[in-house]
């Protein structure tokens, strides 16, 4: 256990320390917001132990995977070939990932927009779903996301203990961003939908990836950063516009009431009228 740290002693080594500690959180921020989405369906008391059971569940398979290094990297040997294509355990890992992530979020989505669906969503409040089917759902997620995250760790560095200490400080910064995340997304509605989005987005990216079309991660989270700064924008607007007409509402009654009241007008011909 001793030998697994002795790059502490390496200065080097702590610049591969920091670059992979960023890489398997932006790694993990796929894992994140499916987890956060997911768990906002259970009912207000079972959220945050679903959250943390499901990222305590990504921290085990992460450590059990890197337990057996050897057989990470055979993951990545070819089995078949198809259309030029070797397809190996990763590769099959990740597009069973990717569809299923491109079914749940596409079934979501028609939920939410099908008028005619009455079912509850993850866009609803209402909440039908059990504790054991969500955590299902996230532990089947888990394994892809954490198959894919120690790959790119093996592929950077061949120090277990760098890549235990990343992998313990990534699902740490999960956790604590866990309750912030949902309830954000609780709280603005229009997320939800841009997070099916980003989810519909990566179950496409894995497809591919694992189909051997590799798209840069670089400008898939650009992509996505970018997008949630615009809704950001959007919902600080839509508060400055709450907040302006909550302003106007006194002045407009206090104007109505300060208006003189209009005697009407006397009809030639007619009785006065008697006050």
């Amino acid at each position: 256990m001793a030998d697994m740290f002795d790059f502490l002693a390496d200065p080097s080594a702590y610049v591969a320390l920091l670059t992979l500690v960023v890489m398997e959180i932006v790694l993990g921020i796929d894992n994140l917001v499916f987890i956060s989405i997911l768990s906002n369906k259970l009912p207000e008391g079972q959220r945050a132990t679903a959250r943390r059971i499901g990222i305590g569940l990504a921290l085990v398979l992460r450590l059990g995977l890197l337990s057996t290094v050897a057989f990470i990297v055979q993951l990545t040997e070819p089995l078949f070939e198809l259309f030029g294509h070797g397809f190996s355990w990763r590769d099959l890992i990740l597009i069973a990932g990717g569809l299923f992530l491109v079914w749940k979020a596409t079934k979501e989505i028609h939920h939410s927009v099908d008028p005619e669906d009455h079912k509850d969503t993850m866009v609803s409040k209402a909440a039908t779903v059990t504790m054991s089917a969500v955590i299902m759902q996230i532990l089947l997620l888990d394994l892809v996301f954490s198959v894919d995250s120690i790959i790119t760790a093996v592929g950077m560095t061949d120090e277990i203990g760098i890549m235990v200490i990343a992998v313990v400080v990534a699902v740490l910064v999960m956790l604590l961003a866990a309750d912030p995340l949902s309830r954000f997304i609780e709280a603005n509605p229009t997320v939800v939908m841009l997070a099916l989005g980003f989810l519909l987005m990566i179950g496409m990216t894995l497809i591919a990836d694992g189909m051997g079309f590799h798209v840069p991660k670089g400008y898939i989270y650009a992509a996505m950063a970018f997008s949630g700064l615009v809704e950001v924008l959007n919902i600080l607007a839509k508060r400055k516009r709450r907040l302006d007409r909550e302003r106007a509402a006194p002045a407009a009654a206090e104007g109505a009431s300060a208006a003189p009241h209009k005697v009407p007008a006397q009809v030639h011909g007619a009785p006065p009228t008697v006050t």
